[in-house]
């Protein structure tokens, strides 16, 4: 359930995520730690996870934003294996331990937004 109180972040374009293509990264701190989190598109949705597989906590992209294996089908960690079912985070092979931690999208008018919660907020760069 979405806490409406919780702040909407812009995070790119609905272009920018194409079918099975490159994720747009992005920085959030998750329960207080600075971590790498990533969107992508499958089946016409967009979904976002942490860049953290959950085997080794580690980022997962085999190359600079590109998670998803040759069949299109699974987001794979590079490293072991792990494959992960791209529209709810579960595992779906290889030596996962749980499924991926999700971030909440929403899209409308052209732009995609990542959902903020209690232990899931924006990384803030200093100047």
């Amino acid at each position: 359930m979405t806490d409406l109180a919780s702040p909407i972040i812009p995070l790119c374009n609905s272009a920018d995520l194409a079918e099975g293509g490159r994720a747009v990264p992005f920085d959030v701190v998750y329960a207080g730690q600075t971590c790498r989190a990533f969107a992508i598109r499958f089946e016409g949705q967009p979904h976002a996870y942490l860049n953290r597989c959950t085997h080794v906590a580690m980022e997962m992209d085999f190359q600079p934003d590109q998670f998803f294996d040759a069949s299109g089908r699974w987001l794979l960690c590079a490293t072991h294996g792990a494959e992960y079912a791209p529209d709810t985070g579960e595992c779906a092979g290889g030596p996962c331990r749980g499924g991926l931690v999700k971030i909440e999208l929403s899209e409308a008018d052209g732009v995609v937004h990542w959902h903020t919660a209690y232990n899931l907020k924006p990384f803030e760069f200093l100047d």
